[in-house]
Parts: C-alpha cells; sequence; structure tokens
C-alpha cells in the first residue's frame, strides 16, 4: 500500500528536535532532522489502524522481555498501560498439604472401586495445596499524557512495526503535525517515548494511575467477550487517574525526572513481599515543572519519555533486591545516550531476532486494509498475506515477551492490565504454557526458550518437596499451574489441579528445544530434570486393577469431565503419552551422555508397560482407559488432551501407526473445529500433523477472524489469553515444514489456497534451518542448512530423498 506524504515528510519518517532544557544535550540533536524509510512496509510485518484504541484488546504491545507498555495512540490523552514481568503477589510460600501422603491409596482405592464423587470428596479435603490458589501476576499501572487543545485529528495513522519492534501514532490537526513512537529497549532495559510536534507544540501534563483491578471482558459484555468496536471512536477520549492506592508514593527523582514506588498485593494469605519502583525521565526542549501528580511539559517541541521499572524480587526464594537503586542506574545510563542510539541499539537487537525469517503465502486486495478491517473479514475472505502476519506476530510477541535473563512468557505473555487478571495469567502447563513455546524453535527464536529451562529448573526444586511431603516419592512433581514463586502442589481444586503430569509435559518442551539446537551443553543441563521428573513416576505409577498395564492414580484427562460426575480418573491417555515420551526423552538423553545405566535399564522396562493407547467403540481414540468417549458429558470440549500423541508429540503419526491416527481423526471430528482461541489454534496444528491441509486452513480461518481475534490481534479465549497466538502460529508452521520420525516433511499439509508462496529461515529438528519456494503447491526449490557432512531424510508428498549435507553445511535441489 503507497505511503501519503504530508506536508514533506511521511509516517515512515521521525523527527529529531531541539536541546532538552536541563537534560544531557547528547539525547537531542539541535535541529530536525528526517529519516526516510528505504522501502514500502510489508503487509505480513506492520499492523496498523485508522482511530487510536478504546479498549486494551485494541491496544498495541511493545516489550523487551521484562518490561512491558500497551499504547492507545489517543489524541486528547495517551494512556501507556505498564508491567514488569516479576510484578506477582504474594512472596515465597509452602502450598503442600501433609496430609495428602495418607490420602493417597484411600483417593486410589475408590477409584478402584469406581466411587468417583467419594474419592473426589477426598481428594478435595485432604490432597489439594494450602491455600488452594496461586498467586496472580500485575500491573504496574498506568501513564495518562493529558494534552491541551487537543483537536479532532486528520489523516490519523496508528501502527506496530513488527521488524522494529516500534509502536507509532501520527495524526495533523490544521497545520500541527504529530508523532509518537514506543519501543522497550532490551540493550538498555528501559521503554522510551519520544513525541515529535512539526508546526506547533508540545504541551501535556504526565500523570500517574497505580495498579487496580480490572473487570474482564466477560464481566463487562458476558460470555462472547468484547465486542470488536465499543463505541464510535471518542477522539477525546479522557480517563481519571484517581486517587493513588495508600501505598504508592510519587516522588521527584532530580530534574525532570518521576520515582514511583510502592508494593505487592497480599492474596489468600500469602503476605505481600515485594517492592516496586518506576522512574521517569523527561527530557525535551520545553519548559518542564513538577506538579502534584507528575509533570507538566509546555512549549516542546520534541520530548523523550524514559521508563524503568523493577521490583525487589531476585529469585523465587529471595525478595531482597533494591528496585530503586536498580531503576535509577538503568536509568541515568540511558540518558546519557542520544535517541538515536536508543533506537539503533533497540532496532538492531530486535532484528537479531526478528529478521531470521520471511513467510509469503500470497497476497489480495485484503492485505491493503488496516488490520482490525482484516481481522473482522478474516473468517468468509481470503487473505493469505493475514496468516503469514499472524506468524511474524506471534514470533514478535514471544521476542517481546520471553528474552533470556527474564521471566516465562505467561497467560498473557507480558502484558496485563489488571491486578486481577483472568486465570491469574499464571503459568497454566496442562496445555497453555508449552503451547506459548510450540513455535519457537520452528520459527526460528529459540533463544526465547532460556526463561522456560530456568523456570523448571526453579520448578523441579519445590517440586521435589511436594513430591516427597504429598507422594512418598523420589524425584519432582509439578501439577497443572505454578507461578512466580514456582509451586508445585495441586491447585484451584481437583476437578482441575490434581494432574501430576505438568512437569514431565514440560520437560518434554525442553527436551523438544534440544532436538531443534542438539547442543549437548544443554542436554547435560536437561538431564537431571529429565531424571527427577522419571524417578517421580517410577515411585507412583501402579498397576491397572485389570492388567492393561502402568498408570497414574490419582490423574484426570485435562479439565474435562468423565460420564461420573468427576474427572478424577485412572491413567487417562495423555498422561501415558507424556510419560512415554519423558522416558523415551530419559533414555535418549542419559545414554547419549553415558549416564546411570542400570537405573536407565528400569526406566526402559517401566515404559514397555505403560498402558497402550486403545480405540473405542465409535472408533475413535480413547481418551481414558475405560471406553467412556460416547458418553462424556461434553463431547465438544476444547481440550484435546488425547491427541497429545499426535500433536506435539509424534507418537501417532501417518507413517507408523496409520490405525491410531485415523481414530485420532474420528476423535478430533467429534469434538469440533472451533472452540476457544488457543483449542481452536491446537486443532490447526492437529490437522496440519495429520496432513489435512485444507481442513487445517478451514479452521486457521476461525482462529483468524472476530469471535478469537481481538482487533490488535490478540487471541481471545475470550477474555485475552497468548496462547493461542503462538499455536496458531506454530499451525501454520506446521503446514509447511515438520520434523518427526526422523525425517523433514515439507509441505505435508498445505492447503490449496496457498497455491505459491515461499518461507526461509524456518528450523527443523536436528539443528537444521530450511528454506523452500514451492508453485502450484508443489515443491520448488528447497535449502538446507546445518551439521556438515549430516544426512537428512526427505519427504516431500511420496517422494523420498536423502540429502546430504556438504562441507560448508548446505544442500539445494530444484524440481522443474
Amino acid at each position: 500500500m503507497a505511503e501519503k506524504t504530508f506536508k514533506g515528510f511521511n509516517r515512515r519518517q521521525t523527527l529529531a528536535g531541539g536541546l532538552a532544557a536541563g537534560a544531557a544535550p547528547t539525547l537531542l540533536g539541535a535541529k530536525p532532522v528526517l529519516r526516510p524509510q528505504a522501502t514500502a512496509p510489508r503487509h505480513e510485518e506492520h499492523l496498523w489502524y485508522r482511530q487510536p484504541a478504546a479498549v486494551w484488546t485494541e491496544a498495541l504491545p511493545v516489550g523487551n522481555g521484562r518490561l512491558g507498555a500497551m499504547v492507545f495512540g489517543r489524541v486528547a490523552q495517551e494512556r501507556i498501560q505498564l508491567n514488569e514481568d516479576t510484578l506477582w503477589a504474594g512472596s515465597p510460600y509452602d502450598p503442600d498439604n501433609p496430609e495428602a501422603l495418607a490420602a493417597l491409596p484411600q483417593v486410589r482405592a475408590l477409584l478402584a472401586e469406581g466411587k468417583y464423587k467419594e474419592a473426589t470428596d477426598l481428594a478435595s479435603a485432604r490432597m489439594m495445596a494450602r491455600p488452594i490458589t496461586q498467586m496472580p501476576y500485575g500491573t504496574l499501572g498506568d501513564l495518562l499524557l493529558t494534552f491541551a487543545n487537543a483537536a479532532q485529528p486528520e489523516d490519523y495513522r496508528r501502527e506496530l512495526d513488527l521488524a522494529c519492534a516500534i509502536a507509532t501514532t501520527d495524526y495533523g490537526t490544521g497545520a500541527l503535525r504529530y508523532r509518537r513512537e514506543v519501543f522497550a529497549s532490551a540493550p538498555d532495559q528501559v521503554i522510551v517515548m519520544r513525541l515529535e510536534a512539526k508546526g506547533g507544540t508540545l504541551d501535556f501534563d504526565i500523570a500517574y494511575r497505580g495498579p487496580r483491578a480490572m473487570r474482564t471482558p466477560r464481566e463487562q459484555f458476558g460470555e462472547g467477550g468484547a465486542p470488536q468496536s465499543v463505541k464510535p471512536t471518542d477522539w477525546m477520549l479522557r480517563e481519571d487517574p484517581g486517587p493513588f492506592a495508600p501505598d504508592v508514593v510519587i516522588a521527584k527523582d532530580g530534574a525532570g525526572a518521576l520515582l514511583i514506588t510502592g508494593r505487592n498485593d497480599t492474596v489468600a494469605g500469602i503476605p505481600a513481599g515485594l517492592h516496586y519502583a518506576l522512574r521517569l525521565r523527561a527530557m525535551g526542549d520545553g519548559t518542564i515543572t513538577h506538579t502534584a501528580t507528575g509533570m507538566s511539559i509546555r512549549g516542546a517541541r520534541t520530548v523523550t519519555l524514559l521508563m524503568t521499572a523493577a521490583t525487589s524480587y531476585v529469585n523465587f526464594r529471595d525478595t531482597s533486591g533494591d528496585p530503586v537503586a536498580k531503576v535509577r542506574q538503568l536509568g541515568e545510563a540511558a540518558e546519557r545516550k542520544s535517541w538515536d542510539e536508543l533506537r539503533r541499539a533497540h532496532v538492531a537487537d530486535h532484528g537479531a531476532l526478528f529478521g531470521g525469517l520471511r513467510i509469503d503465502l500470497g497476497t489480495s486486495a485484503a492485505s491493503t486494509l488496516p488490520t482490525d478491517q482484516r481481522i473482522a473479514g478474516g473468517e468468509g475472505g481470503e487473505d493469505p498475506s493475514l496468516a503469514a502476519l499472524y506468524v511474524q506476530y506471534g514470533r514478535y510477541l514471544l521476542i517481546s515477551s520471553s528474552r533470556q535473563g527474564g521471566q516465562a512468557a505467561n497467560l498473557q505473555g507480558l502484558w496485563n492490565e489488571s491486578t486481577r487478571p483472568p486465570w491469574d495469567s499464571k503459568y497454566t502447563i496442562n496445555i497453555n504454557t508449552e503451547m506459548n513455546y510450540w513455535p519457537a524453535d520452528p520459527a526460528g527464536i529459540g533463544l526465547c526458550i532460556e526463561p522456560v529451562v530456568r523456570m523448571v529448573e526453579e520448578l523441579a526444586i519445590n517440586g521435589a518437596k511436594t513430591a516427597r511431603v504429598m507422594y512418598g516419592a523420589g524425584g519432582w512433581v509439578a501439577h497443572h499451574n505454578t507461578d512466580l514463586w514456582r509451586a508445585s502442589a495441586p491447585v484451584d481444586g481437583p476437578l482441575w489441579g490434581l494432574w501430576p503430569c505438568g512437569g514431565a509435559w514440560m520437560c518434554n518442551t525442553l527436551m523438544r528445544h534440544w532436538d531443534y539446537m542438539r547442543d549437548e551443553a544443554l542436554l547435560a543441563r536437561l538431564y537431571p530434570l529429565l531424571k527427577g521428573a522419571s524417578q517421580f513416576f517410577l515411585d507412583t505409577l501402579i498397576e491397572d486393577p485389570k492388567g492393561r498395564g502402568l498408570v497414574t492414580s490419582p490423574s484426570l484427562s485435562p479439565e474435562n469431565e468423565h460420564p461420573f460426575g468427576s474427572s478424577l480418573c485412572v491413567g487417562p491417555a495423555m498422561d501415558r503419552q507424556i510419560i512415554r515420551d519423558l522416558f523415551a526423552n530419559t533414555l535418549l538423553a542419559g545414554e547419549r551422555l553415558k549416564r546411570d545405566a542400570d537405573w536407565l535399564e528400569k526406566v526402559r522396562q517401566a515404559r514397555a508397560h505403560l498402558a497402550p493407547d486403545r480405540i473405542g467403540a465409535q472408533g475413535q481414540l480413547q481418551e481414558w482407559l475405560e471406553d467412556w468417549d460416547a458418553i462424556a458429558p461434553d463431547p465438544h470440549h476444547r481440550h484435546v488432551s488425547h491427541l497429545y500423541a499426535v500433536y506435539p508429540s509424534g507418537q501417532i503419526n501417518l507413517r507408523d501407526t496409520p490405525e491410531l491416527l485415523e481414530a485420532a481423526k474420528v476423535s478430533l471430528r467429534q469434538r469440533g473445529d472451533l472452540s476457544t482461541g488457543w483449542a481452536t489454534a491446537w486443532r490447526v496444528c492437529l490437522w496440519a500433523r495429520m496432513g489435512e491441509g485444507d481442513h487445517a486452513h478451514a479452521v486457521l480461518k476461525g482462529l483468524l477472524g472476530p469471535r478469537r481475534t481481538y482487533p490488535n490481534m490478540f487471541d481471545a479465549h475470550p477474555p485475552f489469553q497468548i496462547d493461542g497466538n503462538f499455536g496458531g502460529t506454530a499451525g501454520i508452521l506446521e503446514m509447511l515444514v515438520q520434523g518427526w520420525g526422523d525425517e523433514l516433511h515439507i509441505l505435508p499439509a498445505l492447503p490449496s489456497a496457498w497455491g505459491d508462496g515461499s518461507i526461509t529461515g524456518a528450523r527443523a529438528p536436528g539443528a537444521l534451518k530450511v528454506d523452500l519456494a514451492w508453485r502450484g503447491g508443489k515443491p520448488h526449490k528447497l535449502t538446507l542448512r546445518g551439521p556438515a557432512g549430516s544426512t537428512v531424510k526427505v519427504r516431500a508428498g511420496t517422494e523420498r530423498f536423502e540429502a546430504v549435507l556438504s562441507a560448508a553445511g548446505r544442500f539445494t535441489r530444484r524440481w522443474s
């Protein structure tokens, strides 16, 4: 789409203004300088809109893995909602319930007798965590910039450049032109906002609004969540900062600087243990004065705001940090750099991760429309580049919410406007956290997984105590949720929480990462986690009373009620599949590292004795050991847990287990194609792995439409959960390139709607980089890069061949 030019510069050009009063002279240039963009924006790398955000799910996210912001792009009053990834409620705590150990054999006996209600009641009374909830992720509050003499804008444009990770707002009023840029710098650990005026001045007040509980979209608008447009655009919208919370202190911190301090919340009897600090530095060529509620800026042509934040969190057992010292150190270091230096360092750092993958699925007239209009037509129209944009946005979100040294992406990634977010915005490890990282390696951003490795290492420490106290077992265990404090005991109630495979699935997720990286140092780091998780199951698996093999008890098929008034059961399919992968991964790692040969033999024998997958009377893959699927209360349940073996695992596949795969298809058809956002994304991945490209594409269109995607392209459960973004990204990539069964599969599920296209920089197991182009639905050119001299088994439809990489680690093949 051609860009419109306004009075000598366009939206992709940036102004730098005059000298800041009282500021370091290096931050701003002496006079405005134009920086033109060399190329037109790519449709698959930009989100853009013709109006500001009315609600949070229309605002645009920026993040550096630790600090996040949502940018609303409003005219009369800009709202910048802030997050810091360690600002959670509570403090280190011990939720393990010592009564569980004595109750365990009683619950098992009741389940064996089919007394599900009695087993559930006993588990509820004696086997759950204390407290029965975990700690919620919080918010850092908002900065509100209220502009004097704001007027109806002309030629308004708001955009997010995914390649540069910069959110921009650009508009005019009469002869005046205004531009704002916001980015979150990882190199400098600061959120930067640049405001510029051409033909006039900037006059605005800055106020801080502290953390608060917000009503969820479901509470505000009912079961459908937030509508696509709450009301016509209110260009003059202003929000009241409101009174400060009692524990929030705002103070001057030198010329043009504010220091805001506060503390986190007490929840469920777990005392507040964190202090936080937010420092704001304003630098510009106007007059900057302090006020009772913040700062006032008058007569400026350019203003740069530097926002730094931190908490006293050191690690999951230590909250003794000094957030004030940290924000001062980071803020003062950033002040010594020019705007151009900050921007260049940020763009280079982000680009080093983001720039590694390009995807072209074709284009259409819809690709020139604003993003919200494209989403509104996503289900019914043809817009192949919307799927490409979804992939790049998913990559952008993971880079922005999960960086080395920070916390892993939670249920909302990094972004959250409430102290009481939906499902506490925790780590839900019965699918959602794992799904967050499904696209990381295939999309070429495997470095983003480092926070998960640390999280699981920490979780295993607490999980060892949970295993000992609650199960009398060695090794370690985690259930269906965890939080900043790495709580590992079962929460929420037995129908959801008494599921012992969360830690095991996280281990399998990390081994999938190793398979893409093939790094022996990483394998050595993961082996203790694998060994501990496996030891727990060696100690707790029981023989099925009906002689069908080793099973878990008690457990459940995540969140799905069976026909007998509970979800608690013995040996659901997902448990057996996850443990089968866990044991296989443990054997692979141990043998490769030449460790624990005698103990590994026990693992091998236990794996061989696990109860196998079963096909039911309807031809379906059974979700439970018993054939209950046909009479289960919710045949269209969002979870498809028993299909874990198809995806993300590869135990059930087209090549090796065709009968089980057909049974899995029966189950998936019974479940239905469309569900919550993340569950629909899982279905895309499953149909892609099954080789059903057009079916996967039809489901994908449901995901990309307005019922499951908000205007800012956040996934709608509803409400917002980021896992659907990541699951959908993985599903699209899965249609193009797959790696399982020691083979590389190219175009295994290409939909007919994407007849011509290309992808460069995709990754596959075996430390492979894949560049692929296709024409008319057939491969056109394949280039592989990887370990020199390695041999890769490749499948392209019915064709099979071996690709031998050269001494330079490269292989290329063309098709006519």
